[in-house]
């Protein structure tokens, strides 16, 4: 396909992707439920042929090298299936945000002034390897309103075709247009780079992947970008921390999925449990086969653990490995943070509620949590149903982008015949 050919296909695409957002503007609520529950049947039914789509991706994914952990991101099967389709029927189930008002008042002058949710218009999606991404983000938007393009990664090119005509089987039975959730049917690059540049098509970009993803969308984009950077997850065990819920939660932010965006990735220890508590941890890190990357002090605790570099301070894994560091203090905890952050997702371990104050008032990461894995960072775990990614950025969206976040809003002003003085 030659570059000029892309580029008509992306025009179509976007012509097409317009004509159906101005028909979901003012879809049913009733329509819009309908054509999700549809398509969560249509991905039950034929979770054979998505299987199967998907055993090609793997062997391409096999074949390209991917990682373990990049692998497991890859992979369906019918726990995962069931798992999108309790997603879209999460949000098939919650209250549609279009037409909501967000606050309404009178003015001296005779206005009466309501402030409501409408959609965002067009929507273009660029993600990596995960196939669930393609059912999470044609539902959100659909929920919302909006119509969207979804470009998937190389790595997911049949799994994300098969979900995609599950999508497009549930807007057909609803009778809404099949316009408003399509795919790129290309894995060449090249759409990538015409999608960013489709201001009179497209009215936000959302990136959702790595680094270099991300990086690529902010630089080269015309069309405004909701950033979904790097997760990079830090977990403070503060001299405080209960050491049951300290050992639960840091395996399981680390371990349960390393490939995944709220997986910790950097482990910091107060100086006073370093040698209890944070030995324990490190060694139940090193036991679960997770590989530590630790200062000079965390050297001491446990033989296994590597001399970290300055690389690994703010480094984002996407696997069993994790940078570790003993710090003096909360405000030595928070500072390394502010340091190294990507704005996604921190955490801390303490019993102490001052600490737990400074750590929430003093950190700007879009996700704070006391107590809790980090694993939890994710749009559906919210209550959203799903989410199209984690805003890092602080502008319009921030944290998990659920279909409430993919409207603007517009102002409704009724009078009974007023006038400027």
């Amino acid at each position: 396909m030659t570059d000029s050919d892309v580029k008509d296909m992306m025009k179509d695409l976007g012509r097409r992707a317009k004509a159906a957002a101005q028909v979901l503007a003012t879809a049913s609520s009733e329509a819009k439920e309908q054509a999700l529950l549809a398509a969560a049947d249509a991905l039950w039914a034929n979770r054979a042929e998505i299987i199967a789509a998907n055993e090609k991706d793997l062997e391409f994914g096999r074949d390209k090298g991917l990682t373990d952990a990049m692998m497991d991101r890859l992979k369906l099967d019918e726990p995962r299936i069931q798992g999108m389709i309790d997603g879209l029927k999460a949000i098939a189930a919650q209250k549609d945000p279009v037409g909501d008002v967000i606050a309404e008042w009178d003015q001296p002058t005779g206005l009466h002034i309501k402030r409501v949710r409408t959609p965002l218009g067009v929507i273009g999606v660029i993600y990596e390897s995960r196939p669930n991404v393609t059912a999470d983000a044609g539902a959100l938007c659909l929920k919302a309103g909006n119509a969207v393009i979804l470009r998937g990664g190389s790595e997911s090119f049949h799994s994300s075709g098969a979900i995609h005509a599950c999508l497009a089987e549930g807007l057909k039975a609803a009778g809404l247009p099949e316009d408003a959730i399509q795919r790129v049917p290309t894995r060449d690059r090249a759409a990538v780079s015409e999608m960013l540049t489709m201001t009179d098509y497209i009215d936000v970009i959302v990136p959702r992947g790595g680094k270099g993803l991300v990086g690529l969308v902010q630089r080269e984009a015309r069309v405004p970008v909701f950033a979904h950077l790097e997760g990079i997850v830090h977990v403070f065990v503060d001299a405080s921390a209960d050491p049951e819920k300290a050992m639960k939660v840091v395996l399981n932010a680390k371990t349960r999925r390393t490939g995944i965006c709220g997986a910790a990735e950097c482990l910091l220890i107060h100086q006073d449990i370093a040698d209890t508590l944070g030995r324990d941890l490190v060694a139940a890190l090193v036991e679960k086969g997770v590989d530590v990357h630790g200062d000079a002090r965390v050297q001491t605790l446990v033989d296994q653990v590597m001399p970290a570099t300055e690389e690994d301070w703010g480094r984002e894994y996407l696997d069993s490995i994790i940078a570790a560091k003993v710090v003096a203090d909360v405000d030595e905890a928070i500072a390394h943070i502010q340091r190294y952050s990507s704005s996604h997702t921190e955490c801390i371990l303490s019993e102490t509620p001052e600490n737990v104050e400074a750590f929430f008032s003093r950190i700007d990461s879009a996700i704070l949590m006391h107590n809790s894995s980090t694993q939890f960072a994710d749009g559906g775990e919210f209550g959203m149903g799903a989410e199209i990614g984690i805003a890092t950025g602080k502008m319009h969206a921030r944290g998990p982008v659920g279909a409430e976040q993919l409207t603007s809003f517009k102002y409704l002003v009724t009078s009974d015949g007023a006038v400027r003085a």
